[in-house]
């Protein structure tokens, strides 16, 4: 009989972060909307709260974190959280800026160096999403970890996910995370499903709204040949989701760099 491969344990982390900004009731959207626009509201006390739950962590994906733009006093907010939470390597991808008033980028941060980063423009009616590829082992069988931000229309979405699964599809070893922006029993998802090595959790976690959890919007979703356990949430700073965490078993093999 066959040892068991020896495997890594990870945790990853996925937050939608606001960047930085404030929202505790529905409210806020309107009253506090002078804070998507202006670097004020408590922006560096909710991304030093951020910055302190990542600590925890092997890996983590951020969506709507700000670039480096007027609202965010023009600070890139992953390579921010990346030296607050002493994280060696990150990576930033932005998707969207808004005559540099507002910019929005996906984020990785990484206690293990990756081999290669990619960055792929996602389909969609209205532009400004995307989809980061970090690739920590060699070939198909390695790790990788893919973070998007998906549309809020259903069929931008089926785009987006079929297009997310074909560039996944050859991966076992994958974990998709972010803001989907839709629950795992959306029709479009099984887009995503059809095509990749990906399955869904065996249990929802609500993330969104953060004061009041009652949609499972965000996720991580890890491939066939990685082991997971069950997914928590967290408070991500004064965002208007949860962060959600996730502890997997990764082969060593799978993070072997290429001799």
């Amino acid at each position: 009989m066959a040892a068991p491969a020896a495997t890594r344990r990870l945790r990853l982390l996925s937050a939608n972060i606001q960047a930085g900004s404030s929202t505790r009731r529905y409210s806020d959207y309107v009253t506090r909307s002078w804070s998507h626009a202006l670097p004020l509201g408590g922006k560096q006390d909710s991304l030093d709260a951020i910055a302190q739950l990542a600590r925890d962590f092997h890996v983590v994906g951020l969506n709507e974190a700000d670039p480096g733009s007027l609202r965010s006093g023009f600070t890139n907010q992953t390579h921010y959280l990346a030296q607050r939470a002493d994280f060696d390597y990150w990576s930033h991808q932005p998707n969207r800026n808004v005559a540099r008033v507002a910019g929005s980028a996906n984020g990785l941060l990484s206690r293990r160096e990756p081999q290669r980063i990619d960055f792929h423009v996602l389909p969609g009616r209205i532009a400004g999403r995307g989809v980061l590829i970090a690739n920590f082992g060699d070939g198909t069988d390695g790790f990788i970890v893919a973070v998007a931000h998906l549309s809020l229309g259903a069929s931008s979405r089926k785009s987006q996910l079929a297009f997310i699964g074909e560039l996944l599809a050859p991966h076992r070893h994958a974990v998709l995370m972010g803001d989907f922006n839709c629950t795992v029993e959306e029709a479009e998802m099984q887009e995503l499903f059809k095509r990749s090595h990906l399955r869904p959790p065996h249990m929802a976690v609500p993330t969104f709204p953060s004061w009041k959890p009652q949609r499972a919007i965000d996720h991580i979703l890890v491939g066939e040949g990685l082991q997971r356990g069950d997914a928590i949430a967290l408070q991500a700073g004064n965002s208007d989701h949860l962060a959600l965490a996730v502890e997997i078993e990764v082969p060593v093999v799978a993070l072997a760099q290429p001799s």
